[in-house]
């Protein structure tokens, strides 16, 4: 009979085999968004030189860009500058893609977390709500608001947002982090606007700041509110028909602990990973609500590289993107296992 491995020597293995599976990831990542921006039907070498070029110009752009080279050739060099840490060269900003997502993705980081906040603050107890008064109507309602947060596409809401709140009603500021007049007069030290103009006690530019973000944080606590709120609802109807509910209602336990205090406890554990995909959804798929509200996130960045054909930051965005997600599958997974022993 073998005899189990060392407690050791099991976690360096869980440990490689977990890297080993990120890599794979994060190359498998890498190759299909690379693959996938060379055979666009666009030229990168016209968007830099343009189309007034001379061919001698562009022949010598594009044997600088290595574009002569195979495919292969050209996606093994990428790789071990990426390696090395140099992500190109942007060639819509001229500076370097790493500098670029330094200064964009905080501005992402921020509006994707206050609408997580939003989205769990609201959902959960929707879903508990849901949950309790199942087939009733306070769960039906639940349900529709959830279903159209789902069905209806958030650029559709985002600009219905913007006519109606903005410019018709005045109750919110428009596109953009700031006011024209404000930008630039914060040093940026940590990336999140509402973060360093506290710190440095310019409380017009974080109210101002707060006017702009309004909206474009409601409309993503809306999305990730259906997903959180369904998700929460789900678990716990699986919840309230455990055994343990019944004894500890026999017991004479109010419905509020009973709710509250077990079944909600219980299921906090599966919720972690639900909050967390939400969490990655959001950094994600913030790409339309930033592009119509002019926020300079990571996804206004991609969506901009994407069309000017600059496809060394639409890979260094997307590659961080990935990261992220892994990052936060790994969270989750860690704080799945600390709340729930038996998982381990």
């Amino acid at each position: 009979m073998n005899k189990p491995l060392p407690r050791s020597l099991r976690i360096i293995y869980g440990i490689a085999s977990w890297l080993l599976t990120v890599a794979i990831t994060l190359l498998g990542l890498a190759a299909l968004t690379f693959f996938i921006g060379r055979v666009l039907p666009i030229d990168p070498v016209l968007k830099i030189v343009g189309e007034k070029a001379s061919p001698e110009v562009y022949q010598r752009v594009f044997l600088e860009l290595g574009l002569d080279k195979p495919l292969w050739q050209q996606f093994w060099e990428y790789i071990t500058k990426i390696l090395r840490g140099d992500f190109g060269t942007s060639f819509s900003t001229t500076r370097p893609v790493l500098t670029d997502l330094l200064n964009f993705f905080p501005a992402t980081l921020e509006l994707s977390t206050l609408g997580l906040l939003l989205g769990v603050v609201l959902g959960v107890p929707m879903g508990v709500a849901s949950a309790y008064w199942h087939e009733k109507w306070p769960d039906h309602l639940i349900r529709i608001v959830g279903l159209i947060g789902y069905s209806v596409p958030i650029f559709w809401l985002g600009l219905v947002g913007l006519f109606v709140f903005y410019y018709r009603l005045g109750w919110v500021s428009g596109p953009g982090q700031l006011d024209v007049f404000f930008v630039g007069v914060v040093d940026r030290w940590t990336g999140s606007i509402l973060i360093d103009s506290a710190l440095q006690g310019q409380w017009e530019i974080f109210f101002n700041a707060i006017s702009h973000m309004t909206l474009p944080t409601i409309l993503l606590g809306y999305y990730s509110l259906a997903y959180i709120s369904r998700m929460t609802r789900s678990v716990m109807l699986d919840q309230l028909t455990r055994e343990y509910v019944l004894t500890a209602r026999l017991k004479g336990a109010s419905e509020f602990r009973v709710v509250m205090g077990h079944a909600l406890r219980n299921a906090a554990i599966p919720l972690v990973t639900v909050i967390a995909l939400s969490y990655g959804g959001l950094l994600e798929g913030s790409v339309l609500i930033e592009t119509i509200f002019s926020w300079p996130g990571i996804g206004n960045y991609i969506y901009s590289s994407l069309f000017a054909a600059d496809m060394n930051a639409v890979l260094g965005g997307t590659l961080l993107v990935g990261v992220v997600f892994v990052f936060l599958n790994m969270l989750s997974d860690v704080l799945y296992r600390t709340l729930d022993p038996r998982s381990r």
